[in-house]
């Protein structure tokens, strides 16, 4: 703040302080003298009770020179303004309206006194308190300067700043204070302003109808311009904390625009709007700050901007010309309701000079307008015209065909408000006056008397008024002293002959359940660019299903990258915040945007895999019934009955159930194949190495029975032995699998460790341990039966069988030990093809070592299938084998 601002506010506030204490008398006087008198342009009409109002009918005001030495000077006012004074007009036909209808207010007149402003605060505040406190030079009260102020209720002021200051000063007086046109939302705070109200809605409104266009047109990128004092500033703050991801999008910049013609902030502004990427830019200020700023918009030939105007500037005509359509065309703008007000045409072409009866302000004012209004004087002129120095008008044109902004009153707005606030004032008035004795909402229920009416009497009945105006628009306050919230939505048209236009293409309001509800016939709106439709304003793309926004550091929240959703996790809908995991059985698709079911792995019949290891499994089994049928068909034959023929047909039986107990392990586990296949295979292959270790120990004992005194060894295995001891063997690993099964069964398990993205059918085998038993026990008979048959090696040729059994268990005992690593380090339907290949190869090996000689023998050498041959001794015996 500059030291002239410094020390205009000291003055001015030394000045109002002498005036807030100028009623000072001795204790035993009853008059009040008043110390100073504001020299104000203004406007009265006497009346049992008085309305006072503040208007800007002029745009500047002189600055007066300053010194602590003196008096400061007050300030002269210069600009008029004809739609301020169009306002203040307004008013004065709203009372004169209502005191000629018989049904309000009946039997009192209303009076008025209207002060004009200049857009200056300092000038606006001695106003108010010239309001409150009065003009004349002595006030005689019932007591020591306490009583009514001269007026019951003032409408104004123009701006939030203005009326921030005013409302505060009134609200200590109690004296009810009707804006028209501050719609800054702290005034709705009833602790610090409780005497406000406002027929226009707030800016949280404001703010939030700005906000229901960018969503509508899918603007997340904004920038915002706000003015540097009252208005801007809380307009920013309510900006901030509706935006964002939940609310809309975010802001580009907000930038302040500067006090007076500061040149080189004005073009770093621009300059910023220049540069951005935003294409969207909200003006939220007053006009003076808007005309600054677009002069330098002009300048620096900025065009190819959506423009979003508040409400202080979406119907200024004089930023509607031709010249500046290039840069504000298609511009979209919060307007006040628009209302019609019958007969105040009429009323203001009444309006004539009274030169003689007027007081010094007055005729200042009816001069200013007439020379700005119609810049001509009447003919004849009125009493008194030339000795004020009046010039006549030159020509006979009428008064009522002269184009001026004062007169054209096709689209009231701000001046509707000034009407409704009249007759809010008025019937609250009204309602207060007709209370009825001991009915009243007062101490003791009393009402309020003509005599001796006080303000604060009428804040209670105007938290109350409801009514209805001529144009069909209801007029309430809420608890906070608020309007109805509705507002216009303005479009700016360039036209094709180069002419201008501001035409309604929605409204904005508020719902039901006190949300906003905006309607906009899109048609209907002018866009100002080449493809004649709304323009795009993100910061970043809006990041599709699949992806995730992840917000850039250092940034506004709308910038942002899309990160594609990880594997097993997706996101359905565009702009998603973050990804959701897929259900366990469900993972990812491919473009991560919905879930699809899990692929199911486990060795299957139809895979190559699984078919090949069925038909060889079939094929085992087949071979083993093949082998049985020749070994039943030349059962009488001696190499089939050598060894025992019994365990031979027990054997191949065994090797077929192993063979087919591999088809167990085929297919989607189910809980009776997990519980079977392990039991089968572990039973059928102790049957297989049992009778094959029995078939060892016949050759260990035939061999000893072969030498002196061993004749008795014979009797320990014959064939009620053999066969016992088969059972006994095969009846110990039944009652193994027995155990395992009872105290923790094998069962279906849906693996997802292996893959993310496919479920892998496995049986779990329970217990660990008893899996080991069961594999430890035929490792063990298997061990035996191969040391047996390795001792049995070196015997005479005659008995060379028990080679093949250790071959055939040493094939045996490599697939097993090697089946081990292979099993454990193979993930899912592998480790089931590991046991198959090692059951199938394991079977193969036994059914070729021990079988494929004999086979050879029977089917190929038939004359080596003989007892002699079999038997025979000596050299060059023949080995039958």
């Amino acid at each position: 703040m500059s030291q002239r601002r410094v020390m205009r506010s000291v003055l001015d506030t030394s000045l109002l302080l002498q005036m807030l204490f100028s009623c000072f008398s001795s204790l035993y006087s009853s008059s009040c003298e008043l110390q100073e008198r504001f020299h104000l342009n203004g406007m009265h009409k006497t009346g049992d009770v008085i309305l006072g109002g503040l208007f800007k009918l002029h745009f500047f005001a002189a600055e007066p020179d300053l010194s602590f030495t003196s008096e400061p000077q007050q300030p002269d006012c210069f600009g008029f303004d004809a739609t301020g004074f169009r306002k203040a007009q307004t008013m004065a036909f709203a009372i004169d309206e209502i005191n000629r209808n018989s049904d309000l207010l009946p039997n009192v007149t209303l009076g008025y006194s209207l002060y004009d402003n200049c857009l200056q605060l300092r000038i606006g505040f001695r106003a108010a308190l010239s309001l409150v406190s009065g003009q004349e030079e002595q006030v005689t009260l019932e007591e020591n300067c306490v009583g009514p102020p001269p007026v019951l209720g003032v409408v104004g002021d123009y701006t939030s700043t203005n009326t921030i200051s005013i409302s505060t000063v009134l609200g200590l007086y109690k004296v009810p204070l009707v804006s028209y046109f501050a719609t800054c939302t702290c005034l709705g705070d009833r602790q610090k302003f409780p005497s406000f109200f406002r027929t226009i809605p707030n800016d949280t409104f404001q703010v939030r109808a700005m906000i229901q266009i960018l969503k509508r047109f899918g603007w997340t990128w904004a920038g915002l311009l706000i003015s540097n004092d009252d208005y801007g500033i809380h307009g920013a703050r309510i900006f901030h904390s509706d935006m964002g991801p939940v609310g809309g999008g975010c802001l580009a910049y907000t930038e302040i625009l500067p006090w007076g013609d500061d040149p080189a902030e004005l073009r770093r502004i621009v300059d910023v709007m220049r540069k951005s990427t935003a294409r969207v830019v909200i003006v939220f200020a007053h006009e003076s700050h808007v005309i600054q700023l677009l002069g330098e918009v002009v300048r620096q030939n900025v065009t190819g901007l959506q423009w979003i105007a508040s409400v202080d500037w979406t119907s200024v005509a004089v930023l509607q010309t031709p010249d500046l359509m290039p840069y504000l065309g298609g511009t979209l703008g919060i307007a006040i309701r628009r209302g019609e007000i019958p007969e105040l045409r009429d009323f203001l072409l009444q309006i004539r000079p009274d030169l003689h009866h007027n007081t010094t302000q007055e005729k200042y004012m009816v001069n200013q307008f007439w020379e700005n209004t119609f810049r001509c004087r009447f003919e004849p002129p009125p009493a008194g015209w030339a000795e004020a120095g009046g010039e006549l008008c030159t020509g006979q044109e009428a008064i009522e065909d002269v184009e001026s902004e004062f007169l054209d009153i096709s689209d009231l707005r701000i001046d509707y408000n000034v009407y409704k606030s009249v007759y809010a004032l008025a019937y609250a008035l009204d309602d207060m006056l007709q209370c009825e004795p001991g009915r009243g909402p007062f101490s003791n229920n009393t009402c309020a008397h003509l005599q001796k009416l006080e303000p604060w009497q009428m804040i209670y009945y105007l938290e109350k008024v409801n009514f209805t105006t001529t144009f069909g628009h209801q007029v309430s306050f809420d608890e906070n002293g608020d309007a109805i919230p509705v507002y216009d939505i303005m479009n700016w048209v360039w036209l094709p002959d180069g002419r201008t236009k501001v035409q309604r293409v929605g409204e904005v309001q508020r719902s039901a359940f006190k949300a906003e509800e905006l309607t906009l016939d899109e048609d209907k709106i002018f866009w100002n660019f080449e493809s004649k439709q709304p323009p795009r304003s993100v910061c970043s793309e809006s990041c599709p299903p699949g992806t995730r926004m992840a917000r850039k550091r250092g940034e506004p929240e709308c910038c942002f990258d899309c990160v594609p959703c990880s594997e097993g996790k997706i996101s359905n809908m565009t702009d998603s915040m973050e990804c959701t995991s897929c259900p366990e059985d469900f993972w990812s698709s491919l473009q991560r945007d919905h879930c699809v079911p899990k692929q199911t792995e486990y060795l299957s019949y139809y895979e190559p895999l699984g078919i090949c290891l069925t038909f060889t499994s079939l094929l085992g089994t087949f071979i083993c019934i093949v082998v049985l049928g020749i070994f039943i068909h030349h059962h009488s034959t001696p190499i089939v009955r050598a060894n025992n023929s019994e365990l031979s047909f027990l054997l191949l039986v065994s090797l077929k159930l192993c063979f087919l107990c591999s088809l167990l392990f085929i297919g989607r586990p189910r809980p009776w194949t997990c519980q079977l296949r392990h039991a089968a295979f572990g039973i059928s292959f102790v049957l297989c190495v049992s009778c094959i270790l029995v078939k060892t120990m016949v050759v260990l004992a035939v061999f000893r029975a072969s030498k002196p005194g061993g004749e008795s060894s014979l009797k320990w295995f014959g064939a009620v032995q053999q066969r016992g001891t088969v059972l006994v063997l095969t009846s110990i690993q039944a009652a193994i699998c027995t155990v395992w099964l009872v105290s923790a069964s094998p069962m279906p398990y849906k693996n997802t460790q292996y893959y993310n993205d496919k479920i892998v059918y496995e049986c779990v085998v329970g217990s660990t341990v008893g899996f080991a038993v069961l594999l430890g026990y035929i490792g063990l008979l298997a061990i035996l039966s191969c040391l047996l048959a390795f001792l049995a090696r070196n015997l005479p040729d005659s008995f060379n069988e028990a080679k093949l059994i250790t071959f055939s268990m040493l094939i045996f005992c490599a697939v097993w030990v090697a089946f081990i690593p292979a099993y454990i380090n193979s993930p899912g339907k592998y480790a089931d093809a590991v046991e198959v290949f090692a059951i199938l190869a394991s079977s193969f090996g036994i059914l070729v070592a021990l079988f494929g000689p004999k086979c050879y023998i029977i089917l190929v050498r038939p004359e080596r299938n003989t007892k002699k041959a079999i038997m025979g001794r000596g050299k060059g015996s023949e080995n039958p084998i």
